[in-house]
């Protein structure tokens, strides 16, 4: 009999989930700096009201790139996550929440419940932290 947690599905389970989200936050802060650069990010965050809003896109862009990554390696996920849905909650609070359900704020619903989950579950077993703690445990040993 399998124990549950210790299930090859229940060990994979949490990767494909860190690994799209990771890449969406990836992807979304690194638009944030090469494509609109941190003063048109900052001028958006700036227009819908949130406060210094050049610091504002220095940090979201960094929770995004180093957030989305820590959660594609599976290092720090907890905490990673946990940033990221704070990003997005405060997304759908600032900027889609006006604009409804659908076309509004669904993407970055579903980003929030996806990223609590992470926060929550953590990596599970199948990560980077996991092979490096392995590692180090042979090597102290």
């Amino acid at each position: 009999m399998s124990v549950p947690g210790n299930s090859w599905t229940a060990n994979w389970g949490p990767v494909p989930l860190r690994l799209v989200v990771g890449l969406v936050f990836v992807v979304h802060g690194a638009q944030k700096l090469f494509v609109f650069g941190l003063g048109g990010a900052a001028g958006f965050m700036g227009k819908v009201g949130i406060p210094l809003p050049f610091l504002a896109a220095g940090v979201v862009t960094a929770v995004e790139l180093l957030g989305g990554s820590a959660l594609i390696l599976g290092w720090g996920t907890r905490l990673a996550a946990a940033l990221l849905a704070f990003d997005m909650l405060v997304a759908i609070l600032v900027v889609k929440l006006g604009a409804g359900f659908v076309g509004g704020y669904e993407f970055e619903l579903t980003l929030l419940g996806a990223c609590l989950s992470l926060a929550l579950m953590g990596a599970g077993p199948v990560s980077l932290r996991t092979v490096c703690s392995r590692r180090a445990g042979d090597t102290a040993g």
